[in-house]
């Protein structure tokens, strides 16, 4: 989840394949009951144990072939009796799933759980120009038993260049009970964000608006009218903590999780944060990633039933933003 809250998409990149760099040549014959379905689908029901995602990139990359010829085009039809040859072979996105070691900031490790404090600048997952040195690689690298749980454990997420509190699953059934946690709204995430603008108003304000991918730029979420545009209802608290005629110091809480929602929430409310530019927010205070920082991560722990609550300080470079304009953070 972005800034906490956004589940991870049910297909999960393949993570073992046949042999670290070996070839496998599958051969396949198309069913009766397949004929007419999408290529894509055929593989994915002929090869249950791959995912779909990476049979996709098996067909982008030349490696599947129909009656003898390249099949690039995952929306090609089967016919009942094709002849289908796939090259299993380690893609870029599953050879991603390689242990590293990097420093990883652990506030709290028991049998089931991590909790990690992540800088701004390391990136969660793997995905296209980061296929290494992520959060993910590094628990690899730190837990050999993190390889048998899905995506290493990792339930939600934060944004590149958002820093703060994470917690990670060491096994699948703490694994299936944080996702259930995080769906019913049981884990409470607060963010400490500094946005352009004197505050106006009471200090305390809840935003609810519906939050979608924005229909003039798709590389970025907007609030929505859900009338028109495909989009989640989404609720977020935000308590002002100090402030100048220039920026507001700010706690967020989320009561949803989307995709960007306390950066699209304060850019709503014409406080964009500090640095970011996605969402017209200009740099200011030393700052180069968008101010916001998860610094309170509460639940219940899914195995023991304890109640766990872990505080990650305010990292140096928004300290030292506040520092510039005459702020200050009482934790």
């Amino acid at each position: 989840m972005a800034e906490g809250g956004q589940t991870w998409p049910e297909d999960e990149e393949e993570r073992d394949l046949p042999g670290a760099a070996e070839t496998e040549l599958r051969a396949l014959v198309v069913p009766a009951e397949q004929h007419g379905v999408r290529l894509d689908k055929a593989l994915a029901d002929l090869v249950p144990e791959f995912s779909r995602s990476y049979l996709q990139q098996l067909l982008a990359q030349g490696l599947v072939r129909l009656n003898g010829q390249v099949a690039a085009k995952p929306a090609l039809k089967a016919k009942a009796g094709d002849g289908i040859a796939v090259e299993m072979r380690p893609t870029h996105q599953s050879q991603a799933f390689k242990p590293e070691t990097l420093p990883l900031d652990v506030v709290h490790e028991d049998e089931h759980l991590l909790v990690v404090n992540k800088p701004a600048g390391l990136v969660v997952h793997p995905a296209p120009g980061n296929w290494s040195g992520t959060l993910l690689n590094g628990l690899l690298g730190r837990d050999p038993q993190a390889m048998h749980v899905p995506r290493a454990g990792i339930v939600h997420r934060l944004d590149k260049d958002t820093s703060g509190l994470m917690v990670v699953a060491r096994s699948r059934a703490a694994m299936d009970a944080l996702v259930r946690m995080i769906a019913a709204r049981e884990v409470s995430r607060q963010y400490l964000a500094l946005g352009w603008g004197g505050w106006s108003g009471q200090a305390h304000r809840s935003v609810q608006a519906p939050i979608g991918r924005d229909p003039r730029n798709r590389l970025r979420m907007a609030v929505v009218d859900l009338r028109a545009h495909p989009g989640k209802e989404a609720r977020t608290d935000i308590d002002l903590l100090d402030g100048s005629q220039e920026v507001c110091l700010v706690r967020c809480t989320l009561h949803t999780g989307r995709t960007h929602q306390i950066r699209v929430h304060m850019a709503s409310i014409r406080h964009p944060l500090v640095a970011d530019a996605l969402y017209g927010g200009n740099e200011g205070g030393g700052l180069h990633r968008q101010a916001l920082h998860a610094f309170r991560l509460a639940f219940t722990h899914p195995v023991t039933g304890q109640a766990m609550e872990f505080r990650a300080p305010l990292p140096g470079d928004m300290q030292q933003a506040l520092g510039s304009w005459g702020l200050r953070y009482n934790p």
